[in-house]
């Protein structure tokens, strides 16, 4: 999988966070593009527009928690509705600022999270995860 990883799509309603973590993917070069997207919808409104173009999909999501109108968990619950070829081929792991437990219980618990990062994302936890789903 790390050789097929070539797009990733940033979920965060914080203009800062994005421009952070933008520039720490683009120096672990794990990744070919970023799609920054600055709501769930904006995520949703993007994948559902592409589904049937996977050049334009990403392999992986980076989803912020706490964002207005739709957190974290609300887009989950929207994106399980996505088709599962492509559900279950992209993982999503969470950001946080807060380590809350319940958030981290409630993350563990969910099919399509694979882990619960801390803000601000540390290049090696990245890179260990996305080497570590490899199949």
């Amino acid at each position: 999988m790390p050789n097929e990883l070539k797009k990733i799509m940033l979920i965060d309603d914080n203009e800062i966070d994005l421009k952070i973590n933008a520039r720490i993917i683009t120096l672990t070069k794990l990744f070919e593009e970023i799609i920054i997207c600055q709501s769930g919808e904006e995520s949703l409104d993007y994948l559902n527009k592409h589904m049937d173009n996977p050049e334009k999909l990403p392999n992986f999501i980076l989803l912020d928690i706490q964002m207005p109108e739709m957190d974290g968990f609300d887009y989950l619950d929207h994106y399980k509705q996505l088709p599962a070829t492509f559900t279950g081929s992209c993982p999503v792991a969470m950001l946080s600022s807060t380590l809350d437990f319940g958030d981290i219980k409630k993350a563990e618990a969910n099919v399509y999270v694979v882990k619960l990062l801390k803000k601000p994302l540390m290049p090696m936890e990245l890179a260990e995860l996305i080497n570590k789903k490899a199949p």
